[in-house]
């Protein structure tokens, strides 16, 4: 369960935010190891505040259907390919997303993911293919895609918004070595994921929740000119799939 969790935290990957560069293809991931000593457990390695991204209670249904179960969110439909929820959730500085996933179902015709859009401007209440200037960080099952730079099978893509209907891929990662571990026993167990990004620098930290001594670090590119990053919204997505959340001590 521990690897199974590890694979599906590559969720927390991110890369060059509003950088100005054009991506004609995916293109390497470098990963960048911290410069100084890792942290105890539980705690982070920058001096600005931590900011929990915390939603409010007037959440809003961009497409799919959504709601409440006990303290988990459902997503129900699985013909919805567009489902979002859109949350307001300012986002500046140092923010900590804490949340869990589970599946439920939808897997059966060999295509579904889910995902989470970070640091959006702006949102529209509806289905979109993007989700104004932010970054969508997509966990990925099909096993025919048609999208280039997308392998059959399970994968990790990292996607750049820049509008309602425009979003580029950006990275992408094979992960079908860890494919066996996708069992309906396994799926049944709710994931753990755990994402630390700091707008002022651009530094994002993936924990892992079985073992606070480990952590995946990565640096991203900061927009031109060095621009901190900012965002009002925060939206979950799922892409043919039913799926339940629940939110962690933040998120």
């Amino acid at each position: 369960m521990k690897k199974l969790i590890l694979v599906v935290l590559f969720l927390g990957i991110a890369v060059s935010a509003f950088s100005q560069y054009s991506w004609s293809a995916p293109r390497t991931p470098e990963v960048v190891p911290p410069p100084q000593a890792q942290p105890a457990p539980g705690q982070f390695q920058s001096s600005l505040p931590l900011v929990y991204a915390v939603p409010e209670l007037n959440i809003s249904t961009g497409s799919g259907d959504w709601g409440f179960i006990g303290n988990r969110l459902y997503q129900t439909d699985p013909n919805a390919r567009l489902a979002k929820v859109n949350m307001p959730i300012p986002q500046n500085g140092g923010m900590l997303y804490e949340f869990n996933a589970r599946y439920e179902s939808g897997i059966e015709d060999g295509h579904g993911g889910f995902g989470v859009h970070l640091f959006a401007d702006n949102v529209i209440h509806r289905a979109s293919w993007g989700s104004g200037n932010s970054w969508l960080l997509w966990v990925n099952y099909d096993e025919n895609p048609i999208t280039e730079g997308i392998p059959a099978g399970f994968s990790f893509q990292v996607y750049r918004s820049t509008s309602q209907i425009n979003m580029d891929l950006v990275l992408s990662f094979d992960l079908n070595e860890f494919a066996y571990l996708l069992t309906y026993e396994n799926m049944a167990y709710p994931v753990p994921i755990r994402i630390w990004v700091n707008g002022e620098t651009g530094e994002v930290r993936i924990y892992d929740p079985t073992d606070y001594y480990m952590e995946y670090y990565f640096r991203i590119d900061l927009p031109t000119g060095g621009v901190p990053l900012r965002g009002e919204w925060v939206s979950l997505r799922t892409n043919g799939l039913v799926l339940s959340f629940e939110m962690g001590l933040g998120f």
